[in-house]
């Protein structure tokens, strides 16, 4: 979730939803502005619209979860619904293709929800309060999404993960997929995450030893190739960002909802 770029959670949702910020307009009868323009989206509004699309409560451990009856349930369950129909169908026209298929699912927003630390945080990033929470590995899991990952392997599709956590956070990111049952390839031949200490050869257009350049978009694209180039055909890539999709080198993408922040 967390990587280089990432906007303010409130100002970046409005961005990505297509909230004018700035854009022409002219002022109403009752209300003036001094240079006549629109204002941005309200933040305690959008705070509140973000609430009721998570159904968002506090359980009884101080812990802000999403609720199983809310839009953002329902978006998944569409989603993955459909994702399951179209893994299946592509597995069986790899097989005949003598084609191994592969998924590659981001980790961040698209397996583990973290929601309650945007919430306490009020939608902003530091790194070592991110550090921390990631490092409990107490995070509950996106709707749906284990079983999703089940059913992938269920199909013969080899399944990898491409995080933008650091490698230091690997340990803790194994830790917490297990504990909400997506354990399936969490060793290091599958789980690519961000190592700007000794970053991997097939990245050297924009990181070597000490100096890492890549943009969110290279590091992620850039990781599929290289599982194509392993004999992969990644034929559905899943993420919350649309940097986790772009770049290429991969059949389909699935974009998760998530209106709590934007990574370029």
């Amino acid at each position: 979730m967390h990587k280089p770029l990432r906007f303010a959670a409130i100002a970046a949702t409005c961005a990505v939803a297509g909230a004018a910020l700035y854009g022409t307009g002219a002022a109403t009868a009752d209300q003036s502005t001094a240079n006549s323009t629109r204002e941005p989206h309200n933040i305690g509004l959008l705070v509140g619209e973000i609430d009721t699309y998570y159904g968002t409560t506090l359980d009884s451990n101080g812990v802000y979860q999403a609720s199983k009856d809310s839009q953002y349930a329902k978006d998944l369950a569409r989603l993955e619904s459909d994702a399951k129909k179209y893994i299946k169908k592509a597995a069986g026209k790899a097989r005949h293709k003598g084609e191994k298929a592969a998924v590659v699912f981001d980790i961040d927003d698209t397996l583990l929800l973290s929601l309650d630390y945007e919430k306490k945080t009020n939608y902003t990033y530091n790194g070592t309060t991110w550090a921390d929470y990631v490092n409990k590995a107490d995070r509950p899991a996106v709707f749906g999404t284990p079983e999703l990952v089940a059913y992938a392997e269920s199909k013969g599709v080899e399944v990898f993960y491409n995080s933008g956590l650091s490698e230091a956070q690997r340990s803790a990111a194994v830790a917490n997929l297990k504990k909400v049952g997506a354990d399936i390839n969490l060793d290091a031949d599958h789980m690519f995450l961000k190592d700007k200490t000794n970053p991997p050869a097939y990245l050297s257009a924009c990181a070597t030893p000490g100096a890492w350049t890549c943009t969110t978009v290279q590091y992620k694209s850039g990781t599929r190739k290289h599982i194509e180039d392993l004999g992969y055909e990644v034929v559905a890539n899943f993420g919350d960002q649309y940097s986790d999709l772009e770049g290429g080198y991969a059949d389909r993408t699935y974009k998760l909802p998530n209106p709590t922040y934007y990574v370029s």
